[in-house]
């Protein structure tokens, strides 16, 4: 494929077929690395980390099935409003 290379803002770009982007699985605002080996430019996707969600996070933090934990839970009363909090 031929392209050719663009300004964009004060620097300047290529684009890429979305069918490249799609067969090695990078998405718009992914992190990539790109390094000059010689005279080519290499591109690659830098993994990152997945967010743990909160059900993981949790499954941590107890050890175990924490649905059971939260099954005992109760809710505690601390009495009346005190000053100006609102219920």
């Amino acid at each position: 494929m031929q392209t050719s290379v663009v300004k964009w803002g004060n620097s300047h770009g290529i684009r890429l077929p979305k069918a490249f982007l799609k067969s090695i699985n990078i998405m718009e605002n992914d992190p990539v690395d790109v390094t000059l080996d010689n005279e080519k430019i290499i591109i690659k996707k830098i993994e990152t980390k997945q967010r743990k969600r909160l059900e993981q996070r949790l499954f941590e933090f107890y050890g175990e099935n924490f649905e059971k934990i939260v099954e005992t839970q109760k809710e505690y009363d601390w009495g009346k409003p005190v000053g100006k909090e609102v219920w």
